[in-house]
C-alpha cells in the first residue's frame, strides 16, 4: 500500500536505486508528461544574436512557421553554445506581442504617430539626408579646400561588427561627413 511519503521525491530518492535523485527519483507525474519545445519543432535556423557585436551563435527552433525556442549554437566558434543572458531572452525579443513591426511617424509638432509604407520612409530619410548635406556643405576651410559637410554625423551602436562599421565609414565620408564615430567594445 502507497502513502503519502512514497510520492515525496526526497523519500523516494533515499530509499530507492536513485540514491543521487538525477532519474526517476526526480521525477513526478507532471515531469513525465512534459516535453521539450524543441524536441517537436519542425526545423531550427541557424542565426546570430542580436545584441551585441560578438556575434554569438543561436539555434531558433521553428513549429508552424512560429518561433518556440532560441538557444545557443554549440557549433558556434565564437559563442560554442552559450549566450548571456539578454541573448538567451531574445524570443521575447522577436516574438512579443508589443513589438513595433511598422514603421512609425510623428510629424514635426504632432501628438499622434501614424503608420508609413517603407517606401514612403526611406524616401523622407534620403530627402533629409540630401538637405542636410546642401545646407551644411563647406568647401573651404580658412582658404583650404576641405569638401565636407558638418550636417551628417554618425554614431554606430555597439550592435554593429566590424564590417558593418567598415561600410558606415566608407558610406559617411562619401557623403562629406567628418563626424563618424561608433561605440564598439568588441
Amino acid at each position: 500500500m502507497k502513502t503519502w511519503l512514497d510520492a515525496w521525491p526526497v523519500f523516494r530518492q533515499l530509499t530507492g536505486p536513485d540514491p543521487l535523485g538525477r532519474g526517476a527519483a526526480a521525477r513526478s507525474k507532471a515531469t513525465e508528461g512534459v516535453v521539450s519545445r524543441t524536441a517537436t519543432a519542425d526545423r531550427v535556423v541557424q542565426s546570430v544574436c542580436p545584441y551585441c557585436a560578438v556575434g554569438c551563435g543561436q539555434r531558433i527552433y521553428v513549429k508552424d512557421e512560429q518561433i518556440v525556442q532560441i538557444e545557443g549554437d554549440p557549433d558556434s566558434p565564437i559563442s560554442r553554445g552559450r549566450l548571456c543572458p539578454k541573448g538567451s531572452a531574445s524570443k521575447s525579443l522577436v516574438t512579443s506581442p508589443t513589438r513595433v513591426t511598422k514603421v512609425r511617424y510623428r510629424r514635426p509638432y504632432g501628438t499622434e504617430w501614424e503608420d508609413l509604407d517603407l517606401d514612403t520612409a526611406m524616401h523622407m530619410i534620403a530627402d533629409r539626408v540630401l538637405e542636410a548635406r546642401r545646407k551644411g556643405w563647406q568647401d573651404e576651410n580658412d582658404g583650404k579646400r576641405v569638401n565636407r559637410t558638418m550636417g551628417l554625423a554618425s554614431l554606430g551602436g555597439a550592435t554593429l561588427d566590424n564590417e558593418e562599421n567598415y561600410l558606415m565609414k566608407k558610406l559617411y565620408s562619401a557623403m562629406g561627413a567628418i563626424q563618424i564615430e561608433n561605440q564598439a567594445r568588441i
